[in-house]
């Protein structure tokens, strides 16, 4: 960041890790590659089953069916990060349901929407920033 102080307004390009954009209605868009620094500090996080990662990996949401754990006392419509069994975070989405209604619900249901995934990486190289 210091570094950056010395170059020229015009001439800087970016410093630092590309958290993600403001669209043209001023709104912020997390992009994927926000992920490393929400998973440091996530409050709420979702693990899904092996069976359930490549769907969410392909820009599905998460089911229970696919549902491994979920933190106690997770709020409905509350942001979440998701992560894979053996701990390695995939992505990010908002809760659907709160932790106590999900115990109540069928397989199919959408326990979480999802926002972004790693393999974002790979489906949007060209326009990812």
């Amino acid at each position: 960041m210091r570094m950056s102080i010395s170059v020229a307004r015009p001439s800087l390009v970016s410093v630092g890790t590309c958290l993600g954009k403001f669209s043209k209605s001023g709104v912020f868009k997390l992009h994927i590659t926000a992920l490393d620094i929400l998973a440091q500090y996530a409050k709420y996080k979702v693990w899904v089953k092996a069976n359930g990662e490549m769907p969410y990996l392909y820009g599905n949401h998460v089911v229970k069916a696919h549902l491994g754990r979920i933190t106690e006392d997770t709020p409905e419509h509350q942001g979440v990060v998701i992560y894979s069994m053996s701990d390695v975070p995939l992505g990010f989405g908002v809760t659907a349901r709160s932790t106590v209604d999900t115990r109540k619900l069928d397989p199919t249901a959408i326990i979480v929407f999802h926002q972004a995934d790693v393999g974002e990486y790979l489906r949007d190289e060209d326009t990812l920033f």
